[in-house]
């Protein structure tokens, strides 16, 4: 039997300094370092190849300054997943190494787990997949019904059927109290992969009616027939999008190891 040859991965941090919500978001400090360097960090500890992907010479010189890898973008990107596409192409031309997968690692998840980075990996097991993200099972009372914590069915493979920032799928007859006590929601977390032909294809599609109706870019690739593998992780993300969730964040950083 043949054996598969090895898939190369790089895991590109898109970073971006003009957040509407909380400017310099990736230069905050978290103790004695940038909230962009905690990513890296954590990013290292799975993938070998590492950069950083932003449209700003401040966070280009943080990085560098850390002795981390960094390459400049566009500041016209609409979401870190185009930002991914220009950066992994000028990797390539630059560094002359090929790319097999991209992880596309959230720039505001500090604490993001080697281990769901090496999760998510793992779907690329299976060559037939060309995208995958990662998903939490709800527990029994959990609230599902916020907007800002988008939610998704799937088929019996796991493949990604629709996302939502509704509570899907409805349970007709039952009180929506009872909802996530009759049976388990999964909630998406924003980690995602591509493989570096299907970023490519992607990023060059025409926004759908169904991503913007809910503003959520991965309905565009289920609206135009791409498979998101999914995987189940037990861990919930600890993002930072306001100056309030910094101070969560900070208090979550003396438990942290």
């Amino acid at each position: 039997m043949t054996k598969q040859p090895v898939y190369h991965f790089a895991a590109i941090i898109p970073a971006r300094y003009a957040s509407s919500r909380f400017p310099g978001k990736p230069l905050v400090r978290l103790g004695d370092k940038t909230m962009v360097q905690r990513v890296y960090e954590q990013a290292k500890k799975a993938v070998d190849m590492v950069y950083v992907a932003t449209d700003d010479e401040r966070i280009f010189r943080a990085v560098s300054d850390f002795k981390g890898k960094a390459v400049m973008t566009s500041t016209d990107h609409f979401s870190g997943t185009d930002r991914c596409a220009e950066a992994v192409e000028t990797i390539m031309r630059e560094t002359g190494q090929n790319i097999d997968v991209v992880l596309n690692i959230q720039g505001d998840e500090p604490f993001i787990s080697p281990d769901q980075i090496n999760l998510l990996k793992s779907c690329f097991d299976d060559r037939k997949v060309q995208i995958a993200t990662l998903i939490r099972k709800t527990d029994p009372g959990e609230d599902i019904f916020n907007p800002n914590q988008v939610k998704v069915i799937l088929d019996k493979d796991g493949n990604a059927i629709y996302f939502s920032r509704a509570a899907i799928p409805y349970h007709r007859g039952i009180e929506p109290s009872e909802w996530s006590k009759e049976n388990p929601f999964f909630k998406h977390l924003g980690l995602y992969a591509y493989t570096t032909e299907a970023l490519k294809k992607i990023t060059s599609l025409p926004r759908t009616p169904l991503e913007i109706a809910e503003s959520l870019e991965q309905n565009r690739w289920l609206e135009n027939s791409f498979r998101i593998r999914t995987a189940v992780t037990d861990r919930e993300s600890i993002s930072i999008d306001t100056p309030d969730d910094l101070e969560r964040a900070l208090r979550h950083l003396n438990n942290f190891v």
